[in-house]
């Protein structure tokens, strides 16, 4: 199982919400640079990177943080956060972005999410599936979709999608541990997707109860701000 620890900017400052509500931010007395650059000289392959600010507004401005990023280390970045258009896609991998994650764009503009596919292909896309009571959450989980995450894994899959990420809002900052029995529902239905798991991860103990579901990578954040979990026994789950 691939671990993947996490850097949210908001505001060009390394930050952390509970229960994706912006009113709820933490910041860090750090820099994103700062903290990629530690993953990396820990051993870390993947680093997991979130745009909060423009879930919002839609405007990607983090775009000269993750050059920097690409050019200190040798990570592997995966990036979310308001991708609407296809010239945000092309301008993120060409700026040396590995993996974009697709959330309410796969939902509200599908005509725009096709294209995405038939232009870059699958390899490089994650969707994103973040619920809440199964429902998936849309516009930096500000709004509910009345979408079923398992009708949205059965589109996808169609077009050719094979990894997913799944956050269950619900847990997601609260360190109180990953939401199990979901992600064993969507693998008992899906078996061959690729299932990325985040939110509520606060120990070590909550990673292991995840490593028994064969899923493909796990996301941790706060855990790692909080002095919860040390990167030094992170690295040895999983890099």
């Amino acid at each position: 199982m691939l671990i993947i620890p996490a850097i949210d900017i908001l505001d060009n400052k390394v930050a952390r919400l509970t229960k994706g509500d912006f009113n709820q931010a933490t910041f860090y007395e750090t820099t994103p640079i700062k903290v990629a650059e530690k993953y990396y000289n820990v051993g870390f392959k993947w680093v997991h990177i979130v745009d909060l600010s423009a879930t919002l507004s839609q405007n990607i401005g983090i775009l000269p943080i993750l050059k920097e990023i690409k050019k200190k280390t040798n990570l592997l970045i995966q990036f979310g956060g308001g991708i609407r258009k296809i010239e945000q896609v092309n301008k993120l991998l060409n700026g040396g972005v590995d993996r974009i994650i697709i959330g309410s764009l796969s939902i509200n503009n599908k005509d725009e999410f096709e294209k995405i596919i038939e232009k870059f292909g699958t390899k490089n896309i994650v969707v994103a599936i973040d619920s809440e009571n199964e429902k998936i959450l849309i516009k930096g989980w500000t709004k509910e979709s009345n979408v079923s995450i398992y009708d949205h894994i059965q589109y996808c899959s169609s077009l050719g999608i094979d990894t997913f990420l799944c956050t269950d809002v619900s847990r997601d900052g609260t360190l109180q541990g990953s939401n199990v029995e979901l992600y064993k529902k969507i693998m008992n239905k899906f078996p061959n997707i690729k299932l990325i798991a985040s939110g509520g991860i606060g120990s070590l103990h909550d990673i292991m109860m995840l490593s028994d579901i064969d899923l493909y990578a796990v996301i941790v954040g706060k855990a790692i701000y909080e002095n919860k979990i040390k990167l030094e026994d992170l690295i040895k789950i999983g890099s």
